[in-house]
């Protein structure tokens, strides 16, 4: 199987701008570039289920270029419905750098940020020697744009896939790049970079577009509860990643292995095949935390979100080491620890039972633990003798409720 074969079979190409993509994947060596604005310090997941496209064709010869848009981040690439709030020069600067860092750790490709080549461009350059070459009827054809027409959009917007497009123009002089690659909502912006290459240079560039990755219910995939899944793992622990990953919906989970992953097709043929047969052993959701924690952070990263995992769903608490602690119970009910009470008072006064008759109840009925031990006492003493590491009091409720006192 060819690359573009490969890619077809994975789901990761939506359009191409010309059949002749297909044969310069193939048979050629080309640089191509792949990019994000700065919009935060670190990218999130859905930004790594694009950005994966740079190592697989790195493995069949192709040169990756990372952008960080440090010129079209202080612009805001147009929303559907409503103008981008711009954020300030500060924020970018330093996302810029948190995304530098990042992408050169994880992927180790070259970096390079569109703010140096675009800031000692003056209006009256930009004009006449891109704006110029593309017609404003052109740009009204733009989905994005023709979809803002009714509620109206600025000329700050407007312009933002000209300078998207002047990036394209630029690495083309000036790396050799002969190709963008990106996720299907920058079709718009591609095909601008094309048309201005053309125009300009009488140069013929090509795109191609990756389809954007869905949970079951068509929401991007990484996001939850509103809240990106960062791949820093300082802002979203790897213990995260892997419960996100393991809940993988059964019908999307071998899609996310053929793009989230660089497991052969055979190999995850193999995996869908057992997986059929017992889901509930969920090996194809295990398959991906391990493949896709790995990669961004090792190996000993995964082994403790595994850990983490199978000490909660045991009540081996004891087991945990305090940044397992951390990892694993961030975003628990936390309680303000007071020593020298009653357990049946620290329930009770932490809002874990609505009453001392409820708290009672949970303890006759097995139904507290204690970090990791069973409390069936009422006058149970909680003092340092119970803490985990001399800080903690993870109480947990019947099977899965878990409250941290510290």
């Amino acid at each position: 199987m060819n690359l573009f074969e490969d890619l077809k079979w994975r789901g990761l190409i939506k359009d191409i701008s010309s059949p002749e993509l297909e044969k310069k994947l193939n048979e050629e060596k080309i640089t191509f570039y792949i990019g994000t604005d700065p919009t935060a310090d670190s990218m999130h997941i859905g930004h790594f289920s694009s950005f994966l496209i740079a190592p697989r064709l790195a493995k069949y010869g192709h040169k990756p270029i990372l952008l960080i848009g440090g010129a079209t981040g202080l612009i805001g690439d147009p929303k559907p419905s409503s103008e981008r709030q711009m954020i300030t020069k500060e924020e970018v600067e330093k996302n810029v750098k948190g995304l530098t860092n990042q992408a050169k750790e994880i992927f180790g490709f070259e970096v390079v940020n569109n703010y140096d080549w675009t800031k000692e461009i003056n209006t009256i350059d930009f004009l006449r020697d891109y704006g110029k070459y593309i017609n404003v009827n052109y740009m009204l054809d733009k989905d994005i744009i023709s979809r803002r027409l009714e509620t109206g959009i600025t000329f700050c917007e407007f312009a933002y896939t000209i300078l998207q497009g002047l990036d394209f123009v630029y690495l083309n002089e000036h790396k050799g790049v002969t190709l963008q690659v990106a996720g299907s909502d920058q079709w718009g912006n591609i095909t601008t970079g094309i048309e201005l290459a053309r125009k300009k240079n009488d140069v013929e560039l090509f795109g191609m577009t990756m389809p954007l990755v869905l949970d079951s219910n068509g929401v991007k995939f990484g996001k939850t509860e509103g809240n990106a899944l960062w791949l820093d793992k300082n802002k979203t622990s790897s213990y995260e990643l892997y419960q996100y990953l393991i809940n993988s919906d059964d019908s999307c989970v071998i899609d996310y292995l053929k793009k989230l992953t660089f497991l052969t097709r055979e190999e995850i043929e193999k995996i869908e095949e057992e997986h059929t047969k017992a889901p509930e052993k969920r090996l194809a959701q295990k398959n991906l935390a391990h493949e896709v924690i790995t990669f961004l952070h090792g190996e000993e990263e995964f082994n403790s979100a595994l850990k983490i995992s199978e000490c909660l769903f045991n009540g081996n608490i004891k087991e945990l080491t305090e940044k397992e602690i951390e990892d694993g119970f961030k975003g628990v009910p936390t309680f303000e620890l007071k020593l020298e009470e009653k357990i049946i008072d620290v329930l009770v006064n932490n809002n874990i039972a609505t009453s001392k008759r409820e708290a009672r109840e949970f303890l006759t009925n097995n139904s507290i633990t204690v970090n990791g031990e069973k409390i069936n006492d009422e006058n149970t003493i909680v003092d340092k003798t119970l803490l985990l590491h001399g800080k903690y009091l993870i109480i947990r409720k019947g099977k899965k409720k878990y409250f941290i006192g510290k």
